[in-house]
C-alpha cells in the first residue's frame, strides 16, 4: 500500500491545539485568512467568515489556494501545535501526527 500525498486535490481541514501553540506567529504569516491570534497571544482558526473560533478543537475548511500555505504554516510551526488533515478521512497530512 503507498502513502496518499495528494493534498493539492483533497479537501484539507485544519485545527490549532492550543495547549501547545507558542505565540510564534508564523501560522498568521502564513495564512493570515485562516489563522489569527486573540487576546491570550495564541494563534486560533477562523472560518470563513473571518469568525475567530475559540472552542478546542475548532476545525475550518482549507481554502484550495490556500492549501501550500497551510501545509507550510503546520510544518514551520516551533510548537508543532497545527494539524491539517484530509476532509474524508481525517487522516493527518501536516502536522506532529502527520505519516
Amino acid at each position: 500500500m503507498t502513502a496518499r500525498t495528494e493534498t493539492e486535490t483533497d479537501e484539507l481541514r485544519v485545527w490549532v491545539d492550543q495547549d501547545l501553540c507558542t505565540g510564534d506567529g508564523l501560522c498568521v504569516q502564513y495564512a493570515p485568512e485562516v489563522f489569527e491570534f486573540d487576546v491570550d497571544g495564541l494563534a486560533y482558526v477562523k472560518d470563513g467568515d473571518g469568525e475567530l473560533l475559540l472552542a478546542p478543537g475548532s476545525r475550518v475548511d482549507v481554502p484550495a489556494h490556500l492549501r501550500l500555505d497551510v501545509i507550510d504554516a503546520a510544518k514551520e510551526c516551533p510548537g508543532d501545535c497545527i494539524h491539517v488533515v484530509r476532509a474524508d478521512d481525517d487522516v493527518e497530512v501536516a502536522g506532529p501526527d502527520a505519516v
